[in-house]
């Protein structure tokens, strides 16, 4: 790979430098070794959305929405209509006649809801004049249904009729949703996960959605909210708190809080954050394969186990500043995108053996509880660690001079980031490309008669 793709950089913003891993030119395991830039926007990118096997859609600050063929490179769509920055994007598909077509809701500040079509450029579909912007979206496929969470959550049908929808939320809108069992919502809004359940009827114009019940065990605003198998969900708040949830009754099934601070003394009742920042605590995003949670705290990364209950891995310093978003690979690989336009690879690897017990010191910043909010709570803190990995950073893919937002992975052709820089970058495999292209050249080659 390129030196200047490889090379150092300085973190974005006045962030105080951490003591990273460096990994130099020769990276083996690192195979995206070719890559190209896509522009087209003006203004910050905040989401990417996978359309099908090799299409996907961009948006952000700039009020566009682009769709784009991650082959080539070929930008395929414009999708002109809002008039301020989009605030959430998803797919949305339904059967078709013999196949299945996929359509584009967006959220935009200018407080509109639009259905497109990608395959036309088309919008559909739209709904203005909402009390409130819609911060997130969630598609009910087996109910052929959709949501918009903002300071209500409103329900609609694939032709954009609001069905049903909750009581103006005048305190804290709603700003992450997932789909529960037994046709439940679960909501986050501030502090609390609110627990909504959807009666539908066979034509659907007699839906209703009613709150059922109210989560109140985290202690400061909600940053992220996944779902995690078909037993468990999880969240994740702003003073590092990871608390994992039943899906049916809604118990806590495990609570995590993640400190920087240094081990308390024996006796001492309080851990003092001293003079850390909280937002190098927060929860900033949640990731999970079914066993495992992946958790961006700040610049640092935490692996836990959904099934043992327990910490497999952690890097108290991945990044040089907060993580925005992580994905969970098969075979132990993991991978992050951070604030210091850096996207970075990772493997989950056996310390070696004898590994050293850990100590107090080398695990201090984990302490493990209930949640309750009485100032006279004692934490339970682990005495050690066992069964410990580590996470190995096998790749850093330099490119983006911004923060990097998030990205989004095809398995034949790629990765593509997007960043505060206007920019997207497509991630290629070079010895996959290289066939490719040898492959039409003798292609071509023999069109022409070897001429």
């Amino acid at each position: 790979m390129l030196r200047w793709i490889l090379g150092g950089r300085e973190a974005q913003g006045a962030v105080e430098k951490n003591t990273v891993l460096v990994i130099g030119e020769e990276q083996p395991k690192n195979s995206y070794t070719e890559l190209q830039v896509l522009k087209g926007h003006f203004d910050i990118v905040r989401f990417l959305v996978q359309i099908d096997d090799f299409r996907f859609a961009s948006a952000g600050d700039d009020g566009l929405v682009l769709v784009w063929n991650a082959q080539t490179g070929e930008r395929l769509q414009e999708l002109r209509g809002h008039s301020q920055q989009i605030t959430a994007m998803t797919a949305y598909s339904w059967p078709s006649g013999d196949s299945t077509h996929t359509s584009l809701i967006t959220a935009s500040s200018d407080r509109t809801l639009s259905l497109w079509d990608p395959d036309t450029g088309n919008r559909v579909q739209t709904v203005s004049d909402l009390q409130s912007s819609a911060k997130c979206l969630l598609v009910l496929d087996r109910l052929d249904l959709w949501i918009s969470g903002g300071n209500e959550l409103c329900v609609w049908d694939r032709d954009f009729h609001l069905l049903c929808k909750t009581d103006h939320h005048s305190d804290a809108g709603i700003t992450a949703m997932i789909e529960l069992p037994k046709n439940c919502i679960a909501a986050a809004m501030d502090k609390e996960i609110v627990i909504y359940r959807l009666s539908v009827s066979s034509s659907k114009l007699d839906t209703t959605v009613s709150e059922i019940r109210r989560l109140v065990d985290h202690q400061d605003s909600i940053r992220a909210l996944i779902n995690v198998n078909d037993q468990a969900f999880a969240s994740g708040s702003h003073v590092g708190e990871l608390i994992i949830w039943d899906s049916l009754d809604w118990s806590i099934q495990a609570y995590e809080r993640i400190l920087w601070d240094e081990p308390r003394p024996e006796g001492q009742a309080e851990i003092r954050l001293g003079f850390h920042k909280q937002s190098e605590m927060s929860v900033q995003h949640l990731a999970s394969d079914g066993q495992f949670v992946i958790a961006a705290v700040g610049s640092g990364l935490y692996l836990y186990n959904i099934t043992t209950r327990s910490v497999v891995a952690y890097r108290k310093a991945a990044h040089d500043s907060n993580i925005l978003h992580t994905m969970l690979f098969p075979d132990g690989q993991l991978m992050s995108c951070s604030e210091d336009g850096s996207v970075r690879m990772w493997e989950l690897q056996d310390l070696p053996l004898p590994a050293e017990p850990a100590s107090a010191g080398f695990f201090g910043m984990w302490t493990f509880g209930r949640s309750n909010k009485q100032a006279s709570q004692q934490v339970k803190k682990v005495p050690e660690v066992t069964g410990l990995r580590t996470l190995e950073l096998t790749g850093d893919l330099i490119g983006h001079s911004g923060a990097v937002q998030m990205f989004v992975h095809f398995p034949d052709l790629g990765l593509v980031t997007c960043s505060t820089d206007q920019l997207i970058i497509v991630w290629k495999n070079g010895e996959m490309e290289a066939r490719f292209r040898s492959l039409a050249l003798f292609q071509k080659l023999e069109e022409n008669q070897g001429l």
